[in-house]
C-alpha cells in the first residue's frame, strides 16, 4: 500500500489534509495501528519545524554561540534542515504505509478530498494545514522583498543590516543569530516590552542580551517605512492557514483567533478533526505532535483528551528561557531565585549573572501551577516544572525534591521551600 500511487478514486480510513509536523505524526501513528491513511501535501512533508523553522534556526544559533563564520553556519544550518529536501521523510512515511499524496489539497463535502486530480474518501479527515506568516504593509517596500522567518533560514546571504519587526519568541531568536554572525541588527517591538505575554524579568533579560550583542532594541514602536539598504524581516507572528481549504462547504467558520474550533478530543465535528497550528493552540511543534497523538488514540477506538496545562513554551536564545503553565492571576503566590547564586554558576563563572527562576502557586491546592526561567541551560532542565505543573503536584513533595550537586536546576530547592512556607496554613 505504502509504495504506490493513489488511483483516481481511493478510499481510506483516514485522509490527512497537510504534511506538517502534526499531519506526519497522525498519518505515522495510524499506519503504524494498522490504518489505510493518505497524507496531502504540495509542499515539504515534514512541514517549516525540520527544514525552514526549528532546526535551521537552532543550528543558526548554535554556530553563532560558537563564534562560527556565516559560510560555517549556513553549512551547519543546511545539514540540520536535510538541506529542505523531504524525500528521506516521504519514504519512511510510505515505507511505514501512508500513501503521500504531493497535491493541493481541498475538502469538496464531506468525507471527501481532492487531491490534484485524485478523489480520495475517508469517513474522517484530519485538518493540518498549519499556519502562515503574518506580512506587514510598509511605505516604499514590496510585500514580496520582506523576509519571513523561512526566508532568514533559508538564504545565502548575510544582510549588512537588517530589521526585525516583531519581539516574540522568532524575532529575538533571530535577532540574537544574525547579530553575532556579523548582521547591524534593529528590533522593533509594538508592545512596551520583548517576549510580552511572559513575566516581565523574561523580557528584560533577554532585552539585556540582545543589546549585549549589539542588537538596537526599540520597544513601544511601529515601523511604517523601511529605510534604504536594510533587508527587512517580519517576525510578527502567524495566522492559521484555514483559507482555500474547503471548510465553507462543511459550514465550518474559523475561530475569533483564526483558528479551527476543536474540542478536547481535536475534533471539529463528526468525521472532521485538526491538530497543529491550524486550531490556533499553543503553536509549537510539540504541541502539533501531541495532538496527534490525541486524534491517533480516538481515531482507534479510545478516548483520550487533549490537557494544555503544562505546554512548555521555550526559547533557545542565550540565555535561554522557559515556561510553562500560568504565570498571572489573582491570588498567585510567587517565590524566586536567582541562578547566579548557585554552585554550578561559580562554576561557570557566572556568578551573579546566572539568570532567574520564578515559580507560581496556587494556595488554595498548595500545588505549583506556572514557572519561568531565564538563563543556562533552562529549556532542558526546565522540563521537571512541566511536569510538576502536569501532574499538579504539591509544594511539599516538590520541596523535598533533591537534585544533583552542582547544578543551576539546585535554584529550584530555596525556592520550592518558599513556596510550601508561605502556602502553609501557618503562613497564612
Amino acid at each position: 500500500m505504502g509504495a504506490r500511487e493513489p488511483q483516481q478514486l481511493s478510499s481510506y480510513d483516514v485522509v490527512v489534509l497537510g504534511g506538517g509536523s502534526g499531519g506526519e505524526a497522525v498519518a505515522r501513528g495510524l499506519a503504524e495501528r494498522g490504518k489505510k491513511v493518505a497524507l496531502v501535501e504540495s509542499g515539504l512533508v515534514g512541514g517549516e519545524c525540520p527544514y525552514l523553522a526549528c532546526m535551521p534556526s537552532k543550528a543558526l544559533l548554535h554556530a553563532a554561540a560558537a563564534g562560527r563564520p556565516w559560510p560555517v553556519a549556513v553549512k551547519l544550518r543546511d545539514e540540520a534542515a536535510d538541506h529542505r529536501d523531504d524525500a528521506a521523510t516521504v519514504k519512511e512515511l510510505r515505507a511505514a504505509g501512508v500513501d503521500v499524496v504531493r497535491a493541493r489539497g481541498v475538502i469538496t463535502e464531506a468525507g471527501v478530498v481532492l487531491a490534484g486530480a485524485d478523489r480520495l474518501e475517508a469517513p474522517d479527515i484530519v485538518v493540518a494545514t498549519g499556519a502562515e506568516a503574518t506580512v506587514p504593509s510598509l511605505d516604499g517596500v514590496d510585500r514580496g522583498d520582506i523576509w519571513t522567518s523561512a526566508d532568514a533560514l533559508s538564504t545565502a546571504d548575510l544582510p549588512e543590516r537588517l530589521l526585525i519587526l516583531g519581539g516574540g519568541p522568532v524575532g529575538c531568536e533571530l535577532a540574537q543569530a544574525f547579530a553575532r554572525l556579523g548582521s547591524s541588527v534593529t528590533l522593533v517591538e509594538t508592545d512596551d516590552r520583548l517576549l510580552a505575554r511572559e513575566p516581565a524579568f523574561v523580557g528584560e533579560a533577554i532585552r539585556a542580551a540582545l543589546t549585549a550583542d549589539g542588537v538596537t532594541v526599540r520597544t513601544g514602536a511601529k515601523v511604517e517605512s523601511a529605510p534604504a539598504g536594510w533587508r527587512v524581516l517580519a517576525a510578527m507572528g502567524t495566522r492559521p492557514r484555514v483559507e482555500g481549504i474547503g471548510l465553507e462547504r462543511l459550514g465550518i467558520a474559523p475561530d475569533p483567533d483564526g483558528g479551527l474550533p476543536v474540542d478536547e478530543h481535536c475534533r471539529v465535528h463528526t468525521g472532521l478533526w485538526a491538530v497543529g497550528d491550524v486550531t490556533a493552540i499553543a503553536p509549537y511543534t510539540h504541541t502539533a505532535n501531541y495532538q496527534a497523538k490525541v486524534v491517533v488514540a480516538n481515531l482507534c477506538g479510545e478516548s483520550r483528551r487533549a490537557d494544555y496545562t503544562a505546554i512548555p513554551r521555550a526559547l533557545y536564545t542565550e540565555p535561554a528561557v522557559f515556561v510553562v503553565g500560568r504565570t498571572e492571576g489573582d491570588g498567585l503566590v510567587t517565590a524566586g531565585a536567582d541562578l547566579g547564586e548557585t554552585a554550578r554558576a561559580a562554576v561557570d563563572g557566572r556568578s551573579g549573572t546566572g539568570g532567574r527562576l520564578e515559580l507560581y502557586a496556587d494556595p488554595a491546592t498548595r500545588t505549583l501551577v506556572g514557572a519561568a526561567a531565564v538563563g543556562p541551560a533552562v529549556d532542558d532542565w526546565g522540563t521537571e516544572l512541566t511536569l510538576a505543573v502536569k501532574a499538579k503536584v504539591g509544594v511539599d513533595v516538590l520541596a523535598d525534591v533533591v537534585h544533583a550537586f552542582p547544578t543551576y536546576a539546585e535554584a529550584l530547592e530555596p525556592a520550592y521551600a518558599d513556596l510550601a512556607r508561605r502556602t502553609s496554613g501557618e503562613d497564612r
